[in-house]
């Protein structure tokens, strides 16, 4: 059987995979967000004395495989009272490079799958500001800015996903642009604060899924279209009851690939207006399926001045024509001041501007897009069936029975009779473990062959019939009064029966935490073993 190491260097090996990758057959006029520009950006406000300032959190050790959500007190602000103005963040390997720099990780590696920044303030918490593997540059706009002091605690919620089964070392970077409050120009400053509005939080891992096929013309509004059990996934901060006038005065969205835009909305009286959409701009050539993309914020001149009794909501739109989007989320921040400002409009009875720019351009670290056909693995429709085991192990990174990269008689596909199950266990997270030895790993069904090299855009969760595990493994649960409970993204139980109700066919499946895993199992009618089914 290969090693864990051997077989991920097989699977990605391609560096010629953005031009062969299947993925390549979106053109670019075709794209979504294609009619946004990729260089006209949001524009930073300019001060006299404003300093730019970069912090480095960490180093954070990466467990192999590790797929956890952390919050660790963080000492890295600034030392004197002030004003932020602009947040950008970004993730680089803890190792310094031959220029003395820190490189970028591949998101097909290392990426941050969450990185979120709550303040300690007045006896409460609140998360401030965030940043997705988007990386979305906060900023707001020139006379405006967050108010911060130094006795204000400063906690780092993050959630690194390592894609691997090797360890590493990262930063969490992140640059503020900061105006002190003994600078003149703070004195004119007008203070914002933050807004969360989030289609499923406030929690630690506010998700929903977004399946194949639901929703209406091949897209899913969450939560405007959720039904059934997906309404438990609404969260609180999807709306806000606005408690006196206020003016918003920035936003942006963060979504995850398969997502198209999250929108802003307001209702007085019985009627809703939208304030903003804060579009997903693709460079991906398969479409929106990967994480390269940037979202787009507000201009500087977007002003909305809204009254008490007014309500806020937000919902987030995801393409569900070619895969299903498994642990989705759709989140806004928006910043406000108190009161009316000059230039605030009443969306009620004048024109808003609902269109942004976005905040960067395309990010060099998106440029594997996997997809390309010489990952070595065999088409399972092809192989011989397997044995009728009743579980199959997962551990080492590898599937113990049916794993593609597996030779011989272990790679071939497991036979299970229809209308029974088979059942999956994953050693590599047991309830012994903590979630840092932990490696979380699901069985997601993927369009065959599913066969081709690991990157942004491949494999997807894009079979004709759909299932999902979960992320099999164990994670705490640290009750937060207002985050909710559970602070992880497992599923708190390590097995998985497939659905009774599969015909005959091979289905080949990968983790959606570990995408170089693929692998597959036959279901046979009456139990007779053949080689194509």
């Amino acid at each position: 059987m290969p090693s864990s190491s051997r077989r991920f260097a097989v699977l990605l090996v391609c560096a010629c995979a953005l031009l062969l990758s299947a993925a390549a057959g979106a053109s670019a006029a075709s794209l979504p967000g294609a009619r946004i520009s990729a260089v006209e950006t949001v524009p930073e406000a300019s001060y006299p004395g404003m300093q730019k300032i970069t912090y480095m959190y960490g180093p954070v050790t990466i467990s192999p495989g590790q797929n956890t959500i952390e919050a660790q007190p963080n000492d890295l602000k600034p030392s004197v009272p002030g004003y932020i103005t602009r947040f950008q963040p970004d993730l680089v390997y803890a190792k310094t490079n031959a220029q003395g720099g820190h490189d970028v990780p591949r998101v097909d590696v290392i990426h941050l799958h969450h990185g979120v920044w709550l303040v300690a303030r007045g006896g409460g918490l609140y998360p401030t500001f965030a940043a997705g593997e988007e990386k979305t540059i906060f900023q707001v706009p020139q006379g405006f800015g967050y108010k911060y002091d130094p006795t204000d605690g400063w906690i780092m919620n993050y959630m690194i996903h390592n894609l691997t089964p090797n360890q590493d070392k990262v930063y969490i970077k992140y640059t503020i642009d900061f105006v002190p409050a003994s600078e003149p120009a703070a004195a004119g400053m007008t203070e914002v604060k933050p807004l969360w509005m989030d289609v499923s939080g406030i929690k630690p891992y506010p998700v929903f899924d977004a399946i194949k096929g639901q929703g209406t013309n091949g897209k899913f509004t969450f939560p405007t279209q959720a039904r059934a059990s997906q309404k438990k996934d609404i969260g609180v901060a999807q709306s806000y009851a606005v408690p006196k006038d206020i003016t918003l005065v920035a936003t942006a969205g963060h979504l995850h690939p398969g997502g198209l835009y999250n929108d802003l909305a307001a209702t007085r009286g019985g009627v809703t207006k939208q304030l903003f959409r804060s579009e997903a701009k693709y460079y991906e050539p398969a479409g929106a399926v990967s994480w390269d993309v940037s979202m787009t914020g507000t201009k500087a001149d977007w002003r909305v001045g809204l009254h008490a009794g007014d309500t806020l909501a937000t919902t987030v739109t995801y393409d569900t024509r070619q895969a299903s989007w498994y642990e989705s989320m759709g989140i806004m921040v928006v910043f406000y001041a108190d009161g009316l400002v000059g230039g605030a409009k009443d969306p009620f009875s004048e024109a808003i501007d609902t269109r942004g720019l976005v905040t960067h351009g395309h990010l060099a670290e998106n440029d594997n897009h996997g997809g390309a056909p010489d990952a070595g693995l065999p088409d399972a429709r092809d192989l011989l069936s397997g044995t009728r085991p009743t579980n199959v192990d997962i551990k080492g990174y590898v599937y113990a029975r049916g794993d593609l990269s597996s030779p011989g008689r272990d790679g071939r596909p497991p036979v299970v009779r229809a209308g029974q199950s088979l059942k999956f266990t994953n050693l590599d997270a047991l309830k012994s473990m903590t979630p840092s030895q932990s490696a979380y790993h699901t069985i997601t069904a993927c369009r065959a062959p599913c066969n081709r090299t690991t990157g942004i855009a491949y494999p997807l969760a894009n079979a004709d019939v759909q299932f999902d595990s979960g992320e099999l493994g164990y994670g705490p649960s640290l009750p937060i009064a207002g985050f909710g409970g559970k602070f992880t993204p497992a599923a708190n139980r390590n097995t998985w029966k497939t659905p009774k109700t599969l015909k005959t066919g091979t289905y080949t499946y990968f983790c959606r935490v570990h995408p170089f895993m693929r692998g597959a199992f036959r279901v046979v009618k009456g139990g007779k073993a053949t080689k194509k089914a």
